[in-house]
């Protein structure tokens, strides 16, 4: 969690022994002088360089100390670890080691004297009362119970290390916690042992503030319904659940809560939970997991006939972790304000007044935590005549400013950052000014640092960039046509108005080389991670609602991809299928994916009936054509499962039945709701009442291309001919399918995010809960298979960035099934998502990774990329200079490689694309 700096007159350092002083920054400087004096030698010490390097990590170490200070208190440690930091982040390898060392022996030295014998617990009454060291053993037992490899005994002598006459409950309990935490990265199930502990200061949060005075009580004790019952009552009062839910049968849907599955979180998955989702009233969290998933499924199933039957039903998928509802309907089902939905889409027309009236629809949208993707091309360009004023244009860029400072005002209540994506056709004539939003250097007022961006880009723009032909930039106020055109139309209407630029007919335009336009467009990629690139002409021939409009961007995470106009916003909500928990060395339990996915599409079309809207278009939108967005995570964790390489035939195939399955079930669960409940508005006219499934759709854009520029498989194994003549009947969704990123989910899940590879075996995750040591859990399964787990693996990882790559002792087998995102070719993510897009009538947010970037390599990648057929592309991952703090090993051969414990500031490299575990990038929260 964050907290605010402690102000600099009350900061205190608590001592070992409990004592505590004022904070001194000397004391810093006297330790660092003296660090580098025991590396460097008396004439070190004496230069002025020396005197410098110290003051300036002084001030870096007391700066980050009181950036993460809880309260007005520091203990001795933190400050001890924020030096080594200091030191390593600066380069000073070996004086960082001789610091180390020297904290190595009185470490030892502390071991062999006992601790204070008498230790008192400060409550929240203010009473002092003796620590209760049989129900600290207690906890910790129930904690490390039935998890292999792990023991209390290491976790009570960490904690041990950090208590203090005084210390109050809080901080004991957050004492556990950080014990726990501090061995994971040499044995993962610790992870789930933290989460335990969590777990139980959150019991004791939750029941003590519903009962008023303190409370505790074990896992087993605990009386799941009779608490469900308290806080349901609680939270109707505080007004921030829907008095609804008390009308639910509660002795029916409390007798089907599974206690158990509380203890199935990792660490990260209940932070991430505890932070940012669960009720709290004022900063006291009262929700407890199971009664979270159980007022999101009563919430979803508020207007099904049996509801609750449906509520029971919804838990166990949501509990069991079989399926993951997206963030807003976590954060908001059974609320008083039940914004469910995910994502936002919206055309910005050419006037002041629709200018001005979409940052309002923006913020309304965003303020319950939907993220925005807006359409700008038909925003007239510089230089463009202005008639009512009979002025000339900026352009759109000065507008895309106020966006971006409107998404940072409206931060989502704290709990993830308000994040838009604009986009804008490649034939605008703003698109070169487009593309520098991101740049750090230049006209500020030009710049849009906080606001995602991306091409619209045609497939007319692609021919001429491989014909090595001119292009034409023009203003959308004198081509405006050419906004709702696609395919051949709109590459016979621009070079008509291309030849109407010749004849003078046209007064705002300009020709550039499309070679040398598309090469600015791969280098702003390449150093700023944006625009990103999508390709407008997939988008739309494959779209079922080509009938009802046009679609004119994607969103925030390019998976949606939804008409937009001016009097109606897309609105997309979605879920997602946790695929790692739908395989077995076997292979895909296909019976099981149907049953998750029929009742996900289920729970995905309650969200339309149930959600607040909070502007007409959405909502008049939404309940016309009524699309969801299906999609998958944990596809790394299935892929390890079945043994398969990421870059494999094997894998490709794998991510091309799966997806087919997924699709059969979703598109088949869909028609059986419009029996239900009836088609959507929109219905007759689409592809769907034509009997064009996304695999059918597959041949109206080669259709287009003319054989050219399109290498799509067309396979399936699948009763197709069946399903199309059920959904001829009706659909009750006009869209069924979207891969989102999944960032956060995945994270509550304890899998790895949406489609990606695994990006490196030992890092450190960071999000808005702070910072994660994260390792791979299978990898250390195979290695303790192989006996090859033990702490100079856990050096070698760390010293590496998390490869296998140059670890000599590491199989061949094993190297090439954990390699990470940079160390595969990122043409084997292309093919996998290509055959998963044949399925898919939406899009996927499919990130692409390149270890030593070049333009050429780009070129071919995203031309690759565009003949394979995808619709989207989403961040360009480059690798950062320094991927993982490095910091003396205690205990091995001194290799500099430590996972830090606080935020990092991770060096850029000279040209930077989105880094992964970038905390400020939305893909990552």
């Amino acid at each position: 969690m964050e907290t605010s700096p402690a102000p600099a007159a009350t900061l205190r350092v608590i001592r070992r022994d409990g004592e505590a002083s004022p904070f001194d920054a000397s004391r810093i400087s006297v330790a660092l002088t003296k660090a580098f004096l025991a590396a460097e030698g008396d004439g070190a010490a004496a230069s002025s360089r020396i005197h410098h390097v110290v003051a300036e990590l002084t001030a870096q170490v007391e700066a980050s100390l009181r950036r993460h200070a809880t309260g007005d208190a520091v203990h001795l440690e933190q400050i001890q670890d924020l030096v080594e930091l200091a030191l390593m982040r600066g380069g000073h390898h070996k004086v960082a080691r001789a610091y180390v060392l020297y904290r190595e022996e009185h470490a030892k030295a502390r071991e062999t004297t006992p601790p204070p014998a008498a230790i008192r617990v400060t409550h929240p009454d203010g009473e002092l009362r003796p620590l209760d060291r049989e129900r600290i053993a207690r906890v910790v037992g129930e904690a490390v119970a039935g998890i292999a490899d792990v023991a209390a005994e290491p976790v009570l002598a960490e904690a041990e290390r950090n208590l203090y006459d005084g210390i109050s409950a809080d901080e004991l309990a957050l004492a556990l916690i950080m014990a726990a935490r501090t061995l994971v990265e040499r044995e993962p199930n610790y992870s789930a042992v933290t989460a335990r502990l969590l777990l139980d200061k959150l019991r004791g949060e939750a029941l003590s503030h519903l009962a008023g005075e303190p409370r505790q009580a074990s896992q087993a004790e605990l009386d799941y319904p009779a608490y469900f019952r308290g806080y349901l009552r609680h939270a109707i009062e505080l007004e921030l659940v829907d008095p609804e839910l008390a009308r639910f049968d509660l002795d029916k849907v409390t007798a089907a809560i599974r206690p158990e599955r509380d203890l199935d979180f990792g660490f990260l998955g209940l932070q991430t939970l505890y932070d940012r989702y669960f009720l709290h009233e004022q900063g006291t969290r009262f929700e407890l997991p199971q009664a979270f998933f159980l007022r999101v499924a009563m919430g979803l199933a508020l207007r099904e006939d049996d509801r609750e039957a449906r509520a029971v039903e919804f838990y166990d998928l949501l509990s069991s972790f079989d399926f993951m509802a997206s963030t807003p309907t976590l954060f908001n089902s059974g609320t008083t304000r039940a914004q469910l939905s995910s994502c936002f889409l919206t055309t910005v027309e050419d006037s002041l007044d629709a200018i001005f009236q979409s940052y309002k629809n923006n913020a309304l949208l965003a303020k319950y935590s939907g993220g925005l993707g807006n359409d700008w091309t038909p925003v007239r360009g510089l230089g463009a005549h202005i008639k009512g004023t009979n002025g000339t244009s900026q352009g759109v860029v000065p507008f895309l400013k106020i966006a971006n400072d409107t998404a940072v005002a409206v931060n989502q209540g704290g709990k993830r950052k308000g994040a838009a994506c604009a986009y804008l056709e490649t034939w605008h004539i703003d698109v070169e000014e487009f593309l520098d939003l991101r740049k750090n250097t230049g006209d500020d007022r030009r710049r849009t640092h906080d606001m995602n961006t991306a091409n619209w880009v045609p497939d007319e723009f692609l021919r001429r960039v491989e014909a090595d032909a001119q292009w034409t930039l023009f203003s959308p106020d004198e081509t405006p046509d050419l906004h709702d055109l696609y395919g051949n139309a709109f590459a016979q209407r621009y070079r008509e108005y291309e030849a109407a630029a010749d004849r003078g007919e046209i007064r705002v335009f300009r020709r550039v080389r499309a070679v040398e336009l598309w090469r600015r467009m791969l280098t702003m990629l390449f150093e700023t991670g944006h625009p990103w690139i999508t390709f407008k002409d997939p988008c739309n021939l494959r779209s079922p609602q080509q009938h009802a409009g046009v679609v004119h961007s994607s969103n925030l995470c390019t998976e949606i991809t939804l008409n937009t106009s001016a009097d109606e916003v897309a609105v997309c909500n979605l879920g997602s299928v946790n695929l790692a928990r739908h395989v077995t060395a076997d292979g895909l339990d296909t019976a099981k994916l149907e049953r998750t996915v029929r009742t996900a599409v289920r729970m995905l079309d309650n969200v339309v009936d149930i959600n607040f809207y909070t502007i007409p278009e959405a909502r008049r939108s939404n309940l016309r054509h009524r699309p969801v967005g299906l999609g998958l995570m944990g596809y790394q964790d299935a892929l390890f499962t079945l043994d398969l390489p990421v870059d494999s035939p094997e894998a490709v195939e794998f991510a091309d039945r799966s997806m087919e399955h997924l699709s059969y079930h979703a598109i088949a669960a869909s028609a059986q709701l419009a029996q239900e409940r009836g088609a959507y508005e929109t219905f007759e006219g689409s592809l769907w009442s034509q009997g064009v499934l996304p695999l059918d759709s597959l041949r109206l854009l080669a259709e287009a291309r003319q054989g050219d520029a399109l290498d799509v498989d067309s396979s399936s194994t699948l009763d197709w001919d069946a399903l199309r003549e059920v959904v001829r009947g009706g659909m009750r969704n006009s869209n069924v399918m979207a891969i989102a990123p999944t960032a956060t989910i995945s994270n509550i899940c304890g899998v790895g995010q949406s489609i990606e590879p695994l990006f490196q075996n030992l890092y450190v995750k960071s999000n808005m809960s702070g910072d994660f040591t994260v390792v791979n859990p299978h990898l250390v399964a195979a290695l303790k298979e192989r006996g090859l787990w033990d702490e100079a693996m856990v050096a070698d990882l760390k010293y590496f960035d998390g490869s296998l790559a140059q670890i000599d002792r590491v199989p061949a087998d094993l190297k090439r099934l954990y390699a990470t995102a940079f160390e595969i070719d990122s043409r084997w993510l292309v093919d996998a998502a290509s055959r998963r897009q044949k399925w898919i009538d939406q899009a996927q947010s499919l990130n692409l990774y390149i270890a030593a970037p070049s333009g050429r390599k780009l070129d071919e990648l995203y031309r690759y990329a565009w003949r394979k057929g995808l619709k989207t592309t989403y961040y360009l991952r480059a690798k950062a200079a320094t991927s993982v703090e490095k910091s003396t090993l205690r205990g091995t051969d001194g290799k500099l490689n430590a996972v830090p414990a606080v935020p990092t500031a991770v060096p850029e490299p000279e040209f930077a694309a989105c880094r992964i575990d970038d905390p400020d990038c939305e893909a990552c929260q």
